[in-house]
């Protein structure tokens, strides 16, 4: 079991940081701090040789984001979580850009998932109307990237 003394060590580890979150994990213990908007962190732990039980942790409430109008067009969306890159390179140009003509299997951008860099295409043609995620954002599983008209 993890003391609260090392749990405050690591609380402050997080917070001196630039991290956005850390997880830490033993053949007994796992512990998982990450830092949600308001900069403090969220705190699970698990005790791996217990059985599993209902964990609940300090979380804070994500405000309802406001009512946006309808967007018309299809999206594409991310396939996995990682991190947004717009261009194959820092020094080259972004594989698209709003008004740019997509067809079906363009690249559209590269997602980075543990060191693998993916190219996400286009699964259908039309014109790219937003782009909904800036470059090195972390993008989440289903996230929309791109509206297509």
């Amino acid at each position: 079991m993890i003391d609260i003394k090392t749990l405050k060590e690591y609380i402050k580890v997080l917070e001196d940081s630039s991290l956005a979150e850390i997880e830490i994990s033993d053949e007994e213990d796992s512990i998982r701090l990450a830092k949600p908007v308001a900069d403090s962190p969220v705190v699970a732990f698990t005790n791996q040789g217990a059985a599993p039980a209902a964990q609940s942790a300090p979380q804070q409430a994500a405000p309802a984001p406001a009512a946006a109008p309808a967007a018309s067009g299809k999206t594409i969306k991310s396939p996995m979580v990682g991190v947004f890159y717009s261009a194959p390179a820092p020094e080259k140009p972004a594989f698209v850009s709003v008004g740019d003509r997509v067809s079906k299997g363009d690249v559209v951008c590269i997602i980075e998932a543990m060191k693998i860099m993916n190219e996400i295409t286009a699964e259908e043609s039309g014109t790219i109307s937003e782009v909904l995620v800036s470059n090195g954002d972390v993008v989440e599983f289903d996230q929309p990237l791109f509206r297509i008209s």
